[in-house]
């Protein structure tokens, strides 16, 4: 299976470079519509059989122009959301979102028993994700698309891919409607066959403008 994992356009928050991890989140700015419009061109030589965004809006906004272009239904699925912020929701500070960003990567290196702030732990937050690729996987589907977080994606690809590691995916930013793809499948296992990192949309848009989620780890 191709797996096309594709991170939301821009949003207020990531701006203010905000830890925004609660449903139902913002919805995209000016610059992430513009972003998201780009996605059908950008993907066009995808043969997307299934879509599939989180329950945060911003997603399901993504979502909707590549639905629209490919007829596809967007299937809405909560193990897709970004990792919960939990006691650092709506923060911006370099110590919150180090801690946030090192307790991600941490599952990503098999501490899956440690838990956010506040919030999941690495089971939980892998395993929700992981249903959601099974059962793309279980549709029969040759490509699927999900339109997901930064933060997510690069903590699932970086525990799951064989040929990405924690060092590359937490200093390699994932910029907004940065496209990650993978083949695979959830029982043979993953390899990423192209990485991303800059937005779609206007020139002069950077990762930078991305928010906290889809930027290099501090301190690595």
């Amino acid at each position: 299976m191709r797996l096309l994992l594709i991170r939301h356009g821009q949003t207020p928050s990531n701006l203010k470079h905000l830890l925004d991890t609660e449903a139902p989140g913002p919805e995209l700015t000016p610059l992430g519509q513009e972003q998201a419009a780009t996605l059908p061109q950008a993907l066009a030589t995808e043969q997307i059989d299934a879509l599939y965004a989180s329950t945060l809006v911003r997603t399901q906004l993504t979502a909707a122009p590549l639905a629209t272009a490919t007829r596809l239904e967007v299937h809405v699925r909560d193990g897709t959301r970004e990792l919960a912020a939990g006691d650092l929701e709506m923060r911006g500070d370099d110590d919150a979102v180090a801690a946030y960003l090192s307790t991600a990567f941490a599952w990503s290196e098999g501490d899956t028993g440690r838990r956010m702030p506040g919030g999941e732990n690495g089971v939980e937050a892998l395993g929700r994700f992981d249903a959601v690729v099974a059962e793309a996987a279980g549709t029969g589907a040759q490509t699927v698309a999900i339109v997901s977080h930064g933060a997510m994606i690069r903590t699932w690809v970086a525990a799951r891919a064989a040929n990405v590691d924690v060092a590359y995916a937490s200093s390699h930013p994932l910029g907004n409607t940065g496209v990650v793809v993978l083949s695979g499948s959830p029982d043979q296992g993953w390899q990423v066959l192209l990485w991303e990192g800059h937005s779609l949309g206007p020139e002069g848009t950077f990762p930078e403008d991305s928010g906290p989620a889809g930027a290099a780890a501090p301190g690595r």
